[in-house]
This record gives C-alpha cells, sequence and structure tokens, in this order.
C-alpha cells in the first residue's frame, strides 16, 4: 500500500503465566471468566445472574445488570469490568514492548465488546490507567459499526484495477459470525477512503449451526452471489473482486498456516479457502471475481487508517472471541 507499511499482524505472545497466548487474557471469553470469578467471591445474596454461566450470557443481559440492576449486582458486574481494565492495560503495555509495536502511541480498539456499554466501561478505565501510568499511549474505539470495519478495510487493499467500480464484494468471517458485504469505497469523494461504506449486508451466526466447512463455504457462496445479484438489480457497477477477513496468519498464496482453529471444519494449510470460494462464485460482469484475503484485524485496523494519518506508528486490538492484533507505520 502507498505511505502504508503493515508491521505485524497475529503475533502470538506466549502467556508466561498459562499455557496460552497473553491475548487471552483481554478476549471477550477472558472477560466472562472474570465475570464467573467475581460472582463466585464477591456476590452477595441472590446472583443476579441467576443459575447461567457469563458464557451463555448475552452482552444486552449484562449491560442491564451493569446499569439497571441492585445495588449489590451493579457491583459484581464493575469488579469485572474493572479487573478486564487492567488486564487490558497489561496486554497494551506487553505488545508494546515488541519490537514491531515500539513507538505505538494510539491504538484502536475493535472486535465486538465496544458494542457493549461494559465494553467501553472497561476501555474508558483502561485509558485512565493508562494516562495515570504516564504511558503515553491513547485508545481509540472503532469509529464504524465493528460488523462493518473488517468490510470497509478493504477499501485501503483494494487493486488499483478495480477502483474504477462504484462497489465490491467483502467478507469478514469470526468464531461467531460470517458478514458479508458490498463495499462502496466513494474515492471520488475522498480519495484516503474516508467516505467508504457498507450500503448491502448479510450475516450468519454460524456458531448456532456448528456447520462442517463444506457447508459453511457453500453458504458464504450462496450469501455472496446473494449480494452480486442485488448489485445487479439496483444498477451497480461491481468489481469482480472479493476481499476476505479471516482470523490467522495468511500467506501470500491465501493459505493460513495457523490461527483458524474457531473457525467452522479445519481452515488451515493445505486448505485454500479462496480458491474454493472461488469456484462456487457466479461471475460479476462476465468475469471471474478475484478473490484476496488477509488476517481480520489487519483488515479493520486498516477501517481507520484516515483517523490516523498523523500518527507514525499505530495499532489495532480487536476484543472478540479471541483478541486479534496488528500494527502500523505510516510513511509520509
Amino acid at each position: 500500500m502507498d505511505g502504508l507499511r503493515i508491521d505485524s499482524y497475529n503475533l502470538a505472545i506466549p502467556d508466561p503465566e498459562g499455557e496460552g497466548f497473553l491475548g487471552d487474557r483481554a478476549s471477550q471469553t477472558a472477560f466472562r471468566q472474570v465475570l464467573d470469578t467475581v460472582r463466585k467471591v464477591h456476590a452477595t445474596g441472590k446472583d443476579p445472574f441467576g443459575r447461567a454461566r457469563s458464557d451463555e450470557l448475552s452482552k444486552k443481559d449484562i449491560d442491564l445488570v451493569l446499569l439497571g440492576g441492585d445495588p449489590d449486582a451493579s457491583h459484581v458486574t464493575h469488579l469485572a469490568v474493572e479487573e478486564f481494565a487492567r488486564r487490558l492495560v497489561h496486554v497494551v503495555q506487553c505488545f508494546r514492548a515488541q519490537p514491531a509495536w515500539d513507538g505505538v502511541q494510539r491504538i484502536v480498539i475493535g472486535g465486538g465488546m465496544p458494542e457493549s456499554e461494559f465494553g467501553q466501561l472497561a476501555i474508558r478505565r483502561a485509558q485512565r490507567m493508562l494516562r495515570s501510568a504516564r504511558s503515553g499511549v491513547t485508545l481509540y474505539v472503532l469509529s464504524h459499526d465493528p460488523d462493518e470495519g473488517g468490510l470497509i478495510g478493504w477499501t485501503q487493499l483494494l487493486p488499483a484495477r478495480f477502483r474504477r467500480y462504484d462497489a465490491f464484494l467483502a467478507v469478514d468471517v469470526g468464531g461467531t459470525n460470517i458478514r458479508c458485504g458490498i463495499v462502496e469505497p466513494r474515492l471520488s469523494a475522498s480519495s484516503d477512503g474516508a467516505k467508504a461504506r457498507v450500503i448491502e449486508s448479510m450475516q450468519w451466526r454460524h456458531a448456532d449451526d456448528d456447520p462442517g466447512r463444506g457447508q459453511a463455504i457453500a453458504r458464504l457462496a450462496a450469501m455472496l452471489n446473494g449480494l452480486s445479484a442485488f448489485s445487479r438489480t439496483i444498477g451497480l457497477r461491481l468489481a469482480p473482486f472479493v476481499g476476505i477477513a479471516c482470523p490467522g496468519r495468511i500467506e501470500s498464496d491465501g493459505r493460513i498456516p495457523q490461527g483458524a482453529q474457531n473457525l467452522p471444519g479445519d481452515w488451515e494449510a493445505p486448505f485454500h479457502l479462496p480458491g474454493e470460494l472461488g469456484r462456487r462464485l457466479d461471475r460479476i460482469g462476465g468475469r471471474v471475481p478475484t478473490v484476496a484475503m488477509h488476517n481480520d484485524a489487519v483488515v479493520q485496523g486498516l477501517s481507520e487508517r484516515p483517523r490516523m494519518r498523523s500518527a507514525k506508528h499505530w495499532g489495532v486490538l480487536t476484543i472478540g472471541t479471541g483478541l486479534g492484533n496488528a500494527s502500523y507505520t505510516n510513511l509520509r
């Protein structure tokens, strides 16, 4: 990309106090584990969440107790938020100690957690802790809807030959959902992609269906073909291009050597998602679509590139089922 370098992504820092990775301490899964612990240790009287395990609770369930529960119930949730914020600060500090994150002063927080009240509160508390520690780090919540950031970010990666079209298709694959959308880059309105938007999208919560790999690829192809047909119906000049944002380390040929364990079925190499998906896609404008793939945190972070132009080094942490990460350098 002109003017920007991707310094790192999918850094897997071993957890010195556990068997997993450091990032696991600051995921949505980790928050629910913290909440379970706090409920057992600090709850007085009746558990505000009943018998449900914390991993069975929706974000709305937790928000309702945080904002509208009785004082004891709200206190329990606040304690969990405080502990999670401390963990997030520790993870931020450990990432900044890595060579690829040296000098990073702005970090975008993406993923699904900022969509919740408790997630936003945890990020604000983490920011105050970082400020008190004189870390020089500022946290920014993703300005797009998290469901759209992993689609819009492909505007920055779109090959030059496809920039003359009105729109293109993009996919964001997560451990719980698969989202597809039609992205309108609107580069004539803003050459840096700041005006890009999703004009139509579809979502499938695959975690509820527990599909095999073949079923998941077939369903994804059907979603994309449906969006392609929709674009023809409204007279949109769709580029013969599909960008896929996917967890894990992505090789230059589109294979995933590691990090795809949360996806439906075995997606790691030698399986080749772009090739398998491409064979199921309808032609677009009479042409076989080009299918490209990159890491989901990289793509979501790139959706914030216009807002990060004044920063020399910056990064992104996506708080979802796991913790995605990427760091960048603006070259000019």
